[in-house]
């Protein structure tokens, strides 16, 4: 089993600054994406950012040239950066990892989700 562990969320005021962090932890052969995710109060949950590994990283229009997604291969870990925060901003926002466990079965893991909150 793979587990992810999101920590660094809170509130921030608008135009501030935060980064949330995902650590991955336990049988993992091989990641091929690490993605962030969020989901404000009464609507779907949308990915923010989605980082292929060995391919493009994507993000959603509404983040772009905001936020920025990087990883520490070392650590497994992801972070999403995010800057000129707005209200519209505030979700819980998940990480998400794909990849191949040493027995090269494949998983799908989400974290538990971290509270972004952005003030006026």
């Amino acid at each position: 089993q793979v587990q992810l562990v999101e920590s660094g969320g809170g509130e921030v005021q608008a135009g501030g600054s935060l980064r949330i962090s995902c650590a991955a932890s336990g049988d993992i052969f091989k990641i091929n994406s690490m993605s962030w995710h969020r989901q404000a109060p009464g609507k779907q949950r949308e990915p923010v950012a989605v980082a292929i590994i060995g391919a493009k990283t994507t993000y959603a229009d509404s983040v772009k040239d905001r936020f920025t997604i990087s990883r520490d291969n070392a650590k497994n870990t992801v972070y999403l950066q995010m800057s000129s925060l707005k209200p519209e901003d505030t979700a819980v926002y998940y990480c998400n990892v794909e990849g191949l466990s040493r027995s090269l079965s494949s998983f799908d893991s989400w974290g538990q989700g971290t509270q972004v909150t952005v003030s006026t």
